[in-house]
């Protein structure tokens, strides 16, 4: 079986910002159904030197949209960070979900094998695509996924595995 660079990056990515705009709309309803300050969850961390779930958020827009980009060859947008609001971080989530359509698989054919070259450290560090994707991009990505979602159901919204996995 043959993965391609598509299948193994922007389905992925994708997948995962259709779910977390599904959990982010089950803990605007928390907030609602409970009478909840929606802030008092945007701006929860899990640990006073972590980043706030608003945060979090914008970070899994960046790693989605970085990947196809610097696989691709082109320069990763910058957005500013300053969604604060569930509703700006649907309309962020929304907007990288478009940009990612953008990156059909002709465009990524042949970058498993394209330098890809990043900072890290403060020090550029290159390597091929193959390895950028599997080891820095994605588990980056869903690092910052998963702490969204654990920061969300930390604050008792009704989420769990199936809604992590983008299958609801």
């Amino acid at each position: 079986m043959t993965l391609s660079m598509h299948s193994a990056s922007v389905a992925v990515l994708d997948n995962g910002v259709r779910a977390l705009i599904n959990i982010i709309g089950k803990a605007k309803a928390h907030c609602e159904a409970k009478k909840i300050d929606p802030d008092a969850l945007t701006q929860s961390r899990l640990y006073p030197d972590m980043f706030p779930f608003w945060r979090q958020v914008c970070l899994v827009s960046d790693h989605a949209k970085g990947a196809p980009s610097r696989l691709a060859g082109v320069d990763v947008p910058s957005w500013p960070d300053t969604e604060r609001s569930f509703d700006e971080l649907l309309a962020r989530l929304e907007k990288t979900r478009a940009y990612l359509k953008e990156f059909p698989a002709e465009r990524l054919a042949g970058s498993d094998t394209r330098t890809i070259t990043m900072k890290l450290g403060g020090q550029d560090v290159s390597m091929p695509g193959d390895q950028y994707l599997f080891t820095s991009a994605l588990p980056n990505f869903f690092f910052h996924l998963t702490t969204a979602y654990n920061i969300l159901r930390e604050g008792g919204v009704d989420v769990g595995k199936r809604d992590f996995l983008g299958r609801t």
